[in-house]
Parts: C-alpha cells; sequence; structure tokens
C-alpha cells in the first residue's frame, strides 16, 4: 500500500520522539502532523483526511486510553496505533479490545512502526469505504416509493407473493412488480442480497 500523502497523526509529550518519528514517516512519503498534547490534537483534526494516529500512552492532561475512549464516544472512527514505554498486557488488551490497530513498546523498531501504520491507513480506507457504501444504500433506499417499501419489508421477512399480496391488499401481479423494481432499485440480484442491504440500512427490525 503507498504512503500517497495519507496523513499520520502523532500525540507524544516528547519532543525528541516526535521528531524522530516525524523524520521516519515522512521519508516514507506520509504526511505528518505532529502534537505535544491532546488538546491541540483535537482542536487540530481533520476528519475529511485518509488517517491514522500514532499515540503516546502516557500523556499529561489526558492519557492515550482516555483519548481512545473520547474519540469513540464521538463517533471518531481514526484507527490508533499505541506507543508505551511502560505498558503492560491488561493494558495492551484493553486498548486492542477498544479498536487499537496495535500496541507497541518503546523504543520500537522503524519497520514494527511502519508495519502498524499502513495497516492502521488499510482499515482506514476500507472503514471510509464502507461509509461511502452505506451512504449509497441510503440513497438508493430514499428513491423507493412507500408501496415499494412495504413490499420490501414482506419480502426480507421472507414472505411469498401471495402472502404479501394479502398482507398490502394489493395482486399477486402487482406485488411482483413492486418486487422487481425493490430489487432493480436497490441494485441487488438475490433475496439473500436484499437481506444484508437491509440489515446494513438498519432495516432488519424495523
Amino acid at each position: 500500500m503507498s504512503a500517497g500523502g495519507d496523513t499520520v497523526y502523532l500525540l507524544d509529550d516528547e519532543p525528541g520522539m516526535l521528531k524522530a518519528l516525524t523524520r521516519l514517516l515522512q521519508a516514507e512519503g506520509y504526511t505528518v502532523r505532529a502534537f505535544t498534547s491532546a488538546k491541540s490534537f483535537l482542536e487540530s483534526y481533520q476528519p475529511e483526511a485518509l488517517s491514522c494516529l500514532v499515540l503516546d500512552v502516557a500523556m499529561p492532561e489526558l492519557d492515550g486510553l482516555e483519548l481512545q475512549e473520547r474519540l469513540t464516544r464521538a463517533g471518531i472512527l481514526l484507527p490508533i496505533v499505541f506507543l508505551t514505554g511502560h505498558g503492560d498486557i491488561p493494558m495492551s488488551v484493553q486498548a486492542i479490545k477498544a479498536g487499537a490497530v496495535d500496541f507497541l513498546t518503546k523504543p520500537v523498531k522503524d519497520v514494527d512502526l511502519l508495519r502498524a501504520v499502513r495497516a492502521a491507513l488499510q482499515r482506514a480506507a476500507e472503514q471510509r469505504e464502507l461509509i461511502m457504501e452505506t451512504a449509497l444504500l441510503h440513497q438508493r433506499y430514499s428513491s423507493l416509493t412507500p408501496r415499494e417499501r412495504e413490499v420490501m419489508a414482506h419480502v426480507v421477512a421472507g414472505e411469498l407473493n401471495k402472502q404479501v399480496a394479502y398482507a398490502l391488499g394489493i395482486g399477486e401481479h402487482t406485488v411482483k412488480v413492486h418486487r422487481s423494481r425493490v430489487m432493480e432499485k436497490m441494485g441487488v440480484e438475490s433475496l439473500a442480497d436484499l437481506v444484508r442491504v437491509t440489515e446494513r440500512l438498519g432495516l432488519a427490525n424495523s
């Protein structure tokens, strides 16, 4: 995976560490934005960029795990690579369970950090693609008529055309027409695909 100008945020209260990491990542073609405090990072973070965060655990005002929790609560999907000078297994397990990509111990080897950053940016790209796909599905769903949405709900519930027709008080042929339009508008070719789309849209239990 090429760096391609992807952004790596660095957050560490050690200026020397920030300088060394910045030099390493810039040499790999990454755009680097370095900060010594969580406050300055939060004020400057731009969610539009494809990015990840290399985060020191031990920070003076807000430690790395607390910042991770705050980002999660805010719905910010920023892949995190933790760095620590004195981490332990419970701490690393907590970070990974909360979604961290990796948990590295200082002094970190260049190859290990670069591998973790590539993995974090790969996850960021996958998350962005998923968000775009979901937005497209919402757009397609909004193009359905009210009747088509009703038919879709009955179809994904596993009802046969004649059952849908009876439930909605319409002809079976009309149900077939609506069903065909639903499949076309939603961009799917099978009932299984339509069910998966419904789940992605959070409509499975609606």
